[in-house]
């Protein structure tokens, strides 16, 4: 018997008529406190030919943390339509309780350290990283 260790589709999968691109990451601020919000905002293009939706996907790692946490949490997705060559700005919000996690006394709590960031249109189609610091107030 054989056993697949991946998914057949990805989380997020889906099929479309036409082509997107990803640019213009920004994270703000570059070294928020850990009771700051983050703004993330990245720039998303129709490339191809037809109009179409496309799902952009906010995906967080927290680099180095006291407990074992996942390699891509979803933190956030936005439906957009493009006409052909359209192009416009996705902005999402990364709060304290978006970063936090549960540590080993089971409190939830915000821990300061170095968060991965990725957007794409599926968990295995990331277009863009970035990286930003949390530090205490």
């Amino acid at each position: 018997m054989y056993f697949r260790d991946t998914p057949l589709y990805p989380f997020g999968y889906g099929l479309s008529y036409t082509t997107f691109g990803y640019s213009n990451l920004k994270l703000s601020p570059q070294k928020p406190g850990i009771a700051d919000n983050v703004m993330v905002s990245i720039d998303v293009q129709n490339t191809g030919t037809r109009s179409g939706d496309e799902v952009v996907q906010l995906y967080t790692r927290d680099m180095v943390s006291s407990v074992t946490t996942y390699e891509k949490n979803l933190r956030g997705f936005e439906r957009i339509s493009l006409q052909p060559g359209e192009k416009k700005t996705v902005t999402f919000t990364l709060t304290p309780d978006d970063l936090s996690l549960w540590d080993l006394n089971m409190h939830f709590v915000e821990e300061p350290g170095v968060f991965s960031v990725m957007v794409g249109s599926s968990s295995e189609d990331i277009r863009l990283t970035g990286q930003f610091e949390s530090v205490p107030n």
